[in-house]
């Protein structure tokens, strides 16, 4: 089975619209076109549509001079291809993921090829008996909500997130994140207080403040007040810049620390659990370089003692990928979720519904072959860019 052609597409909910009010910006996607006439598919998050546009298509294109008519044997061997032709590049940022969106693609046809989900290609569930996590079953991957508001701060970020929260409970979710950013620390303590009290002592919490501090001292103040709370990590208190602050901020809180939205490759991840201490990553199955750089960064993870808990602030196309890699790591309690029953986007909400359902909280594991998502035609007619 060879590579014949690379395809792009933007979808989006408009050009003006809000992402951090939970709109989908527009949003390259990619097809990888292979001789049987099988088709891998993949977003690819917060890279410029243009960019992709522009490496992402025929022979005479970046990535289409490495990939088309090459024969696919192991996604592995082609994302090392890819990154073994890139060494005089500097190997990060969008160029890395779009190597991850084209790994997610190559994944979902090694899988469809084999006629197995991806999961199982990746050596099945590794989770025992004795997982560490009430809330994780072998069988199934849990996903945790995020919660956004339409305004930062004071009484309209506290009753929003909140009144998001228990409408989210009463559809049987399990987990939530509350989202205090561009705020006071005063507010970030404050918002937490109000949906551990919402909730009560059963469901998990935990807090994302979005790089919210620059100096430790602060920082360990709202910490010492959340422990009460019993919060199952903080969230990019700082920049990602240095991993010192995270380090001394680790060292003085029983609140885990957790990252990885934006980081891309094994070495960013490796440099803040070493050096910055940190706790919990979270690699976006397409930001981090794919599911077979994903794969790496659990192995890390799991000789460090740490948890995986894959970011996914886009669609449930990321969020098919996400559960592959939930499904086989040992160390993934929890996989993120933009829940489109509380947000106003067209979108988000058909994407969510193409996708793998969620009942009673939980995910089954995906039984189709490949990754398993069907991206429907009427889907990109509707919302194509």
């Amino acid at each position: 089975m060879k590579i014949t052609r690379l395809e792009t597409f933007v979808i989006g909910d408009g050009p003006d619209v809000d992402p951090d009010k939970g709109g989908i910006e527009p949003l390259a996607c990619l097809r990888v076109v292979t001789d049987d006439g099988l088709v891998g598919v993949s977003e690819v998050f917060r890279v410029p549509p243009g960019v992709v546009q522009a490496t992402v298509g025929g022979p005479e294109t970046h990535f289409g001079r490495l990939l088309i008519g090459q024969e696919i044997t192991h996604p592995e061997r082609l994302w090392q291809h890819v990154w073994d032709a890139l060494i005089h590049t500097n190997r990060r940022g969008w160029e890395i993921i779009i190597l991850g969106a084209l790994d997610v693609a190559l994944w979902d046809l090694y899988g469809q090829k084999l006629g197995q989900p991806v999961w199982q290609l990746l050596g099945g569930v590794e989770r025992g008996p004795f997982q560490s996590h009430s809330a994780t079953q072998p069988a199934q991957v849990v996903p945790y909500c995020t919660i956004v508001s339409d305004v930062w701060g004071g009484e309209p970020m506290f009753s929003q997130q909140v009144a998001r929260v228990l409408q989210l409970a009463e559809l049987g979710y399990r987990a939530f994140k509350v989202e205090p950013m561009m705020c006071s620390a005063t507010d970030v303590v404050e918002l937490a207080r109000r949906a551990r009290t919402a909730l009560g002592p059963g469901p998990t919490l935990m807090v994302d403040v979005g790089y919210l501090f620059n100096d430790v001292p602060t920082a360990l103040r709202v910490c010492r007040q959340l422990e009460e709370l019993d919060i199952f990590f903080f969230e990019t208190p700082f920049p990602v810049d240095t991993p010192e602050p995270y380090a001394r901020l680790a060292a003085q809180t029983s609140i885990p620390l957790a990252m990885g939205e934006h980081a891309v490759t094994r070495w960013e991840f490796l440099d803040m659990l070493d050096r910055g201490r940190i706790s919990v990553v979270q690699p976006y199955m397409t930001t981090c370089g794919g599911i077979t750089e994903g794969k790496r960064i659990v192995e890390l993870t799991l000789a460090r003692g740490g948890l995986v808990c894959p970011g996914n602030w886009s669609t449930q196309m990321l969020g098919a990928a996400t559960v592959h890699l939930a499904a086989w790591s040992p160390i993934t309690p929890f996989v993120e979720f933009a829940p489109a029953e509380v947000f106003d986007s067209p979108l988000r909400r058909e994407l969510q519904a193409a996708g793998f359902p969620v009942r009673n909280g939980v995910i089954d594991l995906p039984q189709r072959p490949g990754i398993g998502y069907t991206l429907p035609q009427e889907i990109i007619e509707q919302f194509q860019l």
